[in-house]
Formats: C-alpha cells, sequence, structure tokens
C-alpha cells in the first residue's frame, strides 16, 4: 500500500478527518497524519518540527503560515492549493453566559471583562495580541494566555481556565464542553485562507498531488461548511 504523511494545523482539521477515510477507500493510499501549529514559537509548530527533520509530503496550514515555510525554502514551488477560508470566533464555556461581541464596543467590553482570555499561540492568537488589542486600545487591560494550539486554548477554556476563547471558528465548532458566541466584528476580522502545499524533501510528491487534488474538489464541499469554513473556490 502506498503510504503519506500529513502535518496539519487545527483550523482545517474537522473537515480534513471527516472526508480522509474516502480518499484513503477510493485511491488505496494509507495517510499517516501529524499535528502542529501554523505559526508561533516553541516546537509545537510545523515550521519547528520540519526544521527538526520530522519526515512530511504534504502541509495544510493558514496561509499565512504557508508564506514562512516558503520564505525558508521548505515548500515545492506552485504545489501550494487554498482550501478554505475561516473567520474568527468567540467561545465561552457550555453552559455560559454569552457576551454581546456584535460591535467593536461591545467586544472590547467582553475582552476587558473576560476574567481570562485564551488564544492559539498561532496565527489568530498572535493577529488578535499585536494588531487587535493595541488597536482598540485594551493591550494592557485584556488578561489573556497565548497556547501553543488552538485545541489547548478551547480545552482551557471548557475547563474553566478561561471565560472567552477567540480563534478560528472551526476549532470551536464541536468541540466538548464550549459553545460558539459568533464571529468578531468585520472591523477586527481575520479570514484565514488554509493551504495545502506539497514539502520540498516530499518522498511521495505525485501520492501528495492526488490528496490535495481531492482536498480541493467538490467533494469536500459539505464537510468544509459543517466546520465552520467556506470552500476557497
Amino acid at each position: 500500500m502506498e503510504n503519506l504523511t500529513v502535518m496539519i494545523s487545527g483550523g482545517f482539521s474537522l473537515a480534513y478527518k471527516q472526508v480522509l477515510p474516502e480518499f484513503e477507500r477510493s485511491t488505496g493510499i494509507s495517510v499517516t497524519t501529524l499535528s502542529g501549529a501554523s505559526q508561533g514559537t516553541g516546537p509545537k509548530t510545523i515550521k519547528s518540527q520540519l526544521e527538526q527533520g520530522t519526515e512530511v509530503d504534504v502541509v495544510i496550514l493558514s496561509g499565512e503560515g504557508l508564506d514562512e515555510l516558503k520564505a525558508a525554502g521548505r515548500i515545492t514551488a506552485g504545489s501550494e492549493m487554498k482550501l478554505a477560508g475561516v473567520a474568527l470566533g468567540a467561545a465561552v464555556r457550555q453552559g455560559s453566559a454569552k457576551p454581546d461581541i456584535g460591535s467593536v464596543d461591545a467586544l472590547k467590553r467582553a475582552l476587558t471583562g473576560a476574567r481570562m482570555v485564551a488564544l492559539p499561540g498561532s496565527t489568530s492568537g498572535i493577529f488578535m495580541k499585536d494588531e487587535v488589542f493595541p488597536r482598540l486600545g485594551i493591550a494592557d487591560k485584556v488578561s489573556s494566555k497565548l497556547y501553543a494550539r488552538g485545541i489547548e486554548s478551547t480545552n482551557a477554556l471548557a475547563a474553566g481556565d478561561a471565560d472567552l476563547a477567540i480563534g478560528p471558528v472551526s476549532e470551536q465548532v464541536n468541540q466538548p464542553g464550549i459553545e460558539l458566541v459568533g464571529p468578531l466584528p468585520d472591523e477586527v476580522q481575520l479570514v484565514q485562507i488554509f493551504t495545502a502545499a506539497i514539502v520540498k524533501t516530499a518522498h511521495n510528491p505525485e501520492q501528495a498531488k492526488r490528496l490535495i487534488a481531492f482536498l480541493a474538489s467538490d467533494q469536500t464541499t459539505t464537510a468544509i461548511k459543517n466546520s465552520g469554513m467556506q470552500p476557497a473556490r
């Protein structure tokens, strides 16, 4: 049986898990899936794991993270394919009151009123911490914590360690113990485009092309929409 190794960040994972069995069944290609953050610091990022020598054929991550990998010479030129876009949303612990986040002023009140705001230490958390909080003038008024992965930030929310979590909507739907409040206002929104690409050192580039073509096809549309994303095509 042919084998393929994929490293994926959290944003596209829900849709990917839904459609992967059909790809394996229809092609006879066995896929091993590894996990990593699109951006950030520390050993859990996709970039760091590739630098450490982890052997991967395909990466699926935010466009911002892919740009870093391309700059580092890790990606086969011309192999990238946009899969889906997803907005940033806010979530609360299941059963908690949902704050108003329908306007920038309401969001500011929700953020500054939270005991702790959980953020992924990747593209969305970096955007909130470095751009949104300073722009809203609340950088020193928000108690927030960056977690290495989006799943860790939503787990912290479910455990009661935070009152609010901000991240891609696709990392907040169908997660145990939390409820989506809704998308952030347009003025502070970041729509991430999750993209697949072939790693330069891929052992199985032809199988990698087949997987990426499958993920970008109409066969994944329903799964993408069910996970709170929109197909990029």
